[in-house]
């Protein structure tokens, strides 16, 4: 028995027929002498679209689909129309340059459906988008609880809104929160949406596919990304311009079994611009540090994962030593904030501009300090080394567990130990921890393991006088039936920092392990992480169980 499939048979005809109403145009095309564009595959820039009105447009069967300064690519169905002619003539009144070409009927209607995506999203200058500023900055000027987000979304999800609307409550609520990345991860039924809150990722609402395949696209859009290279991981990047403010999105696509997950990185100036003294250093270890940076050369290195506050720190470390008379020049991959009065290059490895590249041609420059966004080989570690005898402070980043571990790596990496103890000054560490909403926080006695535990590291601190005035017998937990992401607002640094001593050097000297380079810096007398760490948590600024999931407490 032979069966009938209605519903595949009718695609197929619609295939069959797109196909030749392609091949026909293109025949036309070909007859006019024009170039013919298929726009079922042309990425259209959705900024282009605000040329011409859509009631304009469809009435002369026209559609922008590119734009480059006044030059527009413009597709057409019939170029001797008389409404077409018109339309050509009128963007020549108005000084654009139209580059035409023929299409089907139905490369039109994909254009046109891209003008409902228009009523979110303005076009400014300078590449970025306006993203219904009003009503983002009237819904920042209030704070909102994680619930009233989710709700937020979650109804217009359920209204069924589209993806332009969609996104700017996505990108306003995680505004809102200071999320610093938006997590939308395709599933087999619907797209996981979760924000990264302090650190941690937080589940937000569930996406129905098709209204991700629409949010996909318009981020595809919006990021100057292509829409058809689905097998294919892509990076862009665009702007929300919020009154006076500009705040950068930057947009990684990487295809995924169901669909391409998105993450998208909000980089907001306010984020960077924290003072040194404002991160959570020790103040002991503050006053060592400041005094380093402001000596004429040396070596400044930060150790952490990814998300730790490196770049943080250094940048404010730049900030405090800015001054008209000397230049600063970074390499960075990529530069995430803008600083004035400071020259910041981004690295381009496509182009063959990587951080031993950026860094020669630094020191061709004539600078007084130098950041290197990382170092990891054994070029880059040498230059940064001779950088640092020559006259230059360098600042820069390495991959370690802890300061101790900086040395052993240089030496890894090729450095020479007697050129390294000349050179570098100050090794440090750090992690970031959530801290504790100070109305929404209860105290409780210290006991059992906790108590174990703190007299433990208390005990490890040899100078007591970072003990003074601190009590020990109680600390600070969240508010009972409370979500962590309402007991938890912001977040603060824990530290640790080797300095460059004669005890220190006569280690390097030797091959040293962490654990000869921790012992040869025990007189220094700086707190290390875990140490910092239960000092902040005697104070009341986090918790025991926030330390314990950033620091091996080694219990």
């Amino acid at each position: 028995m032979i069966h009938f499939d209605e519903e595949e048979t009718n695609r197929r005809i619609k295939e069959l027929r797109s196909h030749e109403e392609e091949k026909l145009a293109e025949h036309l095309s070909a007859q006019y002498g024009l170039p013919f564009t298929d726009l079922q595959t042309t990425p259209v820039n959705i900024g282009a679209l605000r040329v011409i009105p859509e009631e304009e447009a469809r009435d002369a069967k026209v559609g922008v689909f590119d734009i480059t300064n006044k030059k527009v690519k413009i597709a057409v169905f019939s170029p001797e129309h008389p409404k077409t002619k018109a339309v050509l003539e009128n963007l020549k009144k108005r000084d654009f340059v139209p580059v035409v070409y023929m299409t089907s009927s139905s490369g039109l209607e994909k254009i046109w459906s891209f003008y409902k995506d228009l009523s979110f999203t303005s076009k400014t200058t300078g590449g970025s988008f306006d993203i219904s500023s009003d009503e983002i900055e009237k819904f920042l000027t209030v704070e909102h609880t994680l619930d009233e987000i989710k709700e937020r979304i979650t109804t217009v999800i359920s209204n069924k809104g589209n993806a332009s609307k969609l996104l700017e409550v996505v990108l306003s609520g995680a505004m809102g929160l200071g999320a610093s990345d938006i997590h939308l991860e395709p599933e087999e039924e619907s797209a996981r949406l979760r924000y990264r809150l302090d650190g941690v990722l937080t589940d937000i609402a569930q996406i129905e596919n098709k209204t991700y395949a629409r949010m996909l696209s318009r981020v595809l859009l919006l990021s100057n990304l292509k829409l058809n290279l689905g097998s294919e991981a892509q990076d862009g990047r665009f702007s929300i311009k919020i009154g006076e403010k500009e705040i950068e999105i930057r947009t990684s696509i990487v295809p995924a079994s169901e669909s391409s997950t998105i993450v998208l990185r909000i980089l907001d100036p306010k984020g960077i611009s924290v003072p040194l003294e404002s991160l959570g250093i020790h103040p002991r270890l503050l006053e060592l540090l400041i005094k380093e940076i402001e000596k004429p050369n040396g070596m400044l290195l930060t150790t952490g994962p990814t998300g730790s506050g490196k770049t943080t720190t250094l940048y404010a470390f730049l900030k405090k030593i800015y001054s008209p008379g000397i230049k600063i020049l970074t390499i960075e991959n990529p530069v995430e904030y803008h600083l004035k009065g400071i020259v910041q290059t981004q690295i381009d490895t496509d182009r063959g501009y990587t951080f031993l590249n950026g860094l020669r041609a630094a020191l061709r420059q004539d600078p007084d300090v130098i950041m290197v966004g990382e170092i990891r080989d054994n070029e880059t570690a040498e230059i940064s080394v001779d950088a640092a005898l020559t006259g230059h402070i360098v600042f820069s980043t390495l991959h370690t567990n802890n300061a101790a571990g900086t040395f052993p790596r240089l030496i890894d990496l090729g450095v020479n130990p007697k050129t390294l103890i000349s050179a570098l000054t100050v090794s440090m560490a750090q992690r970031l921890l959530r801290k504790l909403h100070p109305e929404r926080r209860k105290e409780v006695p210290i006991e059992g393991k906790d108590k174990e535990t703190i007299d433990r590291i208390l005990a490890s601190i040899d100078d007591k006088s970072y003990l003074e005035g601190l009590q020990t017998t109680s600390m600070w937990v969240p508010q009972d039936g409370l979500p962590e992401t309402d007991v938890y607002k912001g977040r603060v640094g824990v530290y640790e920092a080797i300095l460059m001593d004669e005890a220190v050097q006569q280690a390097v000297l030797q091959s040293p392990s962490e654990r000869d380079i921790v012992n040869a810096a025990h007189p220094q007398n700086i707190l290390n992480m875990e140490q910092d760490g239960i000092i902040k948590i005697l104070q009341g600024v986090t918790t025991l169980d926030e330390l314990r999931r950033v620091v091996d407490l080694k219990e």
